[in-house]
């Protein structure tokens, strides 16, 4: 694995994936819109996504993923570049290895971009309910399943007139399980690594769903867990993967300066 040679698409091979788990807590109410179609005559305007068969709500991973990206798009000067999916795309292979936002959360196929490796190296999973939460929320008194329903209220500065409305969230203290799995397809991808946790701390400081100007969506990743599943141990042979960090916070990630030479370690002693 040589440190200095990028991959090309031909010649690329997975090295190992690094499963990063734990709890996502919301330390305010949390609210990502469900569909539209969903909606009953006289019911709520404002619902939750929920899962189709056990009608819980969950945080889909495309929104965390999506809020990942846009905040590190943010955090490293990225342009976006791509006007359509209102994303930054870098246009060329050099360019493309070297960006952080590209390299690690991938670009969209396009032809411009044919001599790309545009492999996407972050995957988010759809975090579902804690199995604690599960239960606070099923005796749970209101008018939401598994949910509450708060007022909000738009005064119009014009007229003074109030236009009262309900919109449903995800109550403060609930608590999710998550799981994003980061690919190595070369010994250069564990440099980008960082960049994961860096987002991961962005969204933290920001925050998820909608209305976050109006306090909703305050969200803290704990108990995270990072494992590395090794292509031969793991994949050929069969063992399990090995935990590297357990019950760590983001800051405890970020200020961990040997997690990623421990990696290369183990990746190059499995080679050998």
């Amino acid at each position: 694995m040589g440190v200095n040679k990028e991959p090309q698409e031909s010649s690329v091979a997975l090295l190992g994936k690094i499963l990063i788990s734990g709890k996502i807590v919301c330390e305010t109410g949390l609210r990502i819109g469900g569909p539209k179609e969903a909606l009953e005559i006289g019911g709520l305007e404002n619902i939750i996504v929920r899962d189709s068969v056990t009608n819980f709500p969950y945080i889909p991973g495309s929104s965390l993923k999506g809020k990942m990206r846009s905040l590190l798009e943010k955090a490293q000067g990225k342009p976006l570049t791509d006007k359509e999916n209102e994303i930054h795309v870098c246009k060329n292979s050099n360019d493309y290895m070297k960006c952080e936002v590209c390299r690690i959360f991938g670009v969209p196929a396009s032809d411009e971009i044919k001599d790309q490796v545009t492999l996407t190296r972050l995957y988010v999973r759809d975090a579902s309910l804690s199995e604690e939460s599960e239960k606070r929320l099923r005796d749970l008194d209101t008018e939401s399943p598994y949910a509450e329903v708060k007022w909000e209220n738009v005064i119009s500065r014009i007229t003074s007139r109030a236009n009262p409305r309900q919109v449903e969230r995800i109550p403060a203290g609930t608590e999710f399980n998550f799981e994003i799995v980061y690919n190595i397809f070369d010994e250069n991808d564990l440099e980008f690594l960082r960049y994961v946790f860096k987002a991961m701390k962005l969204v933290e400081d920001d925050y998820l769903g909608g209305y976050g100007s109006r306090g909703y969506g305050k969200v803290k990743f704990k108990g995270i867990r990072v494992i590395l599943n090794d292509i031969v141990k793991v994949y050929e042979k069969g063992e399990l993967g090995e935990e590297l960090r357990k019950e760590k916070n983001v800051d405890d990630l970020l200020k961990d300066g040997k997690l990623i030479e421990e990696i290369k370690e183990k990746l190059n002693k499995s080679k050998a």
